[in-house]
């Protein structure tokens, strides 16, 4: 009984952040909309204005914040559960041969296969992530493939939020400091309102200025401190097509998207296209003047080193990575780089 209700009192210790930001949003929203603009602000068309612009970015917030909390970004290809029992057997008995009996009929049902590309596994919530980039406890969810976008939506959309509340609530705290408001409960509201917006601005922002970095180099935050391994070595940005395409694999072609927290991104989340092309070793000692692939166009002689230095066909071919995946034919260079060996972190 003990192991379960340690796990209980987990998971609802692990909301407590999510409950936080509710309760301060919602605290935020009745200081602002009814006691800042409703009750101290008499100018009736400053009032309408001010309202609907902030109902917009409050919805936009709140919308984005939902998505980030409720969409599972796990790898469904790699799920599976042990049974009550067995993990109960897990945490009981100490490490050995009962530990490795459970493990050998688990493989049996699940067996063993390599992990997807810049997939790994959350020990907060013991699930693989596919294309992880770190577990946020303010939103009690791994964020990954299937909700990066609408965590960066999220902090876009607060921190638009945040300064909107700071820029426009500017003039009553200095009021509130020259003894210009008066004697209400509404100037308590006011003060809240600009140190709160003003404190999660900052944090914010740089936050959301490290992600941009970090979409703009088509990294994640484990592979900004983990470099990933290719056949070569490492590579810090082994993942990295360009601003333009590092871009669009995460917001999507159309822009039209980019803003709205519907889920639009390039990809499956299993493979992803590298500017990495490793030579195949028996094509090694192949005379530069002799070209192998007249006699078979799948074998493509490609270069030891990133495309970034060595010009290739994937990042200059007229067609892109995204209509390429179509094509199996096509698709194998750009999508899933068989030279690619990622480690998955355990």
């Amino acid at each position: 009984l003990a192991p379960y209700v340690r796990r209980r009192c987990r998971r609802v210790l692990y909301w407590v952040p999510g409950v936080f930001i509710s309760l301060l949003l919602g605290r935020s929203h009745y200081a602002y909309a009814v006691q800042l603009r409703i009750v101290s602000m008499e100018n009736v068309g400053e009032q309408v204005v001010c309202l609907t612009a902030y109902h917009l970015l409050f919805a936009m917030f709140v919308w984005s914040y939902w998505k980030t909390i409720f969409t599972s970004p796990m790898n469904p290809s790699r799920e599976f559960h042990l049974s009550y029992a067995e993990k109960e057997l897990l945490e009981r008995e100490p490490r050995g041969e009962a530990h490795q009996e459970v493990l050998r009929r688990a493989a049996k049902i699940f067996p063993s296969i390599p992990g997807p590309y810049r997939c790994h596994h959350c020990s907060v919530c013991d699930k693989c992530i596919l294309r992880m980039d770190h577990h946020c406890p303010w939103v009690n969810n791994c964020v990954g493939f299937s909700n990066y976008k609408f965590f960066l939506l999220f902090l876009a959309h607060s921190l638009l939020y945040c300064l909107f509340i700071a820029a426009t609530d500017l003039q009553y705290f200095i009021k509130f400091w020259t003894n210009g408001l008066p004697d209400t409960q509404a100037k308590f509201h006011i003060m809240f309102l600009f140190f709160a917006a003003a404190m999660f601005s900052v944090s914010l922002s740089s936050l959301f200025g490290y992600h941009c970095w970090l979409v703009s180099k088509n990294k994640s935050t484990l592979e900004a401190f983990r470099s990933p391994v290719f056949r070569h070595g490492t590579d810090k940005n082994g993942f990295s097509l360009g601003f333009s395409k590092n871009m669009r694999q995460v917001f999507a072609d159309e822009k039209k998207y980019w803003l709205l927290p519907i889920f639009s991104s390039l990809g499956d989340g299993c493979s992803f296209p590298t500017c990495i092309v490793n030579q195949d070793p028996e094509q090694a000692s192949t005379p530069a003047g002799l070209n192998s692939t007249s006699k078979n166009p799948e074998n493509h002689q490609f270069p030891a080193k990133p495309l970034r230095e060595s010009q290739s066909h994937l990042l200059t071919d007229s067609q892109s990575w995204t209509e390429s995946s179509t094509n199996p034919g096509k698709g194998k260079a750009g999508m899933s780089n068989p030279a690619l060996t990622m480690e998955n972190e355990t």
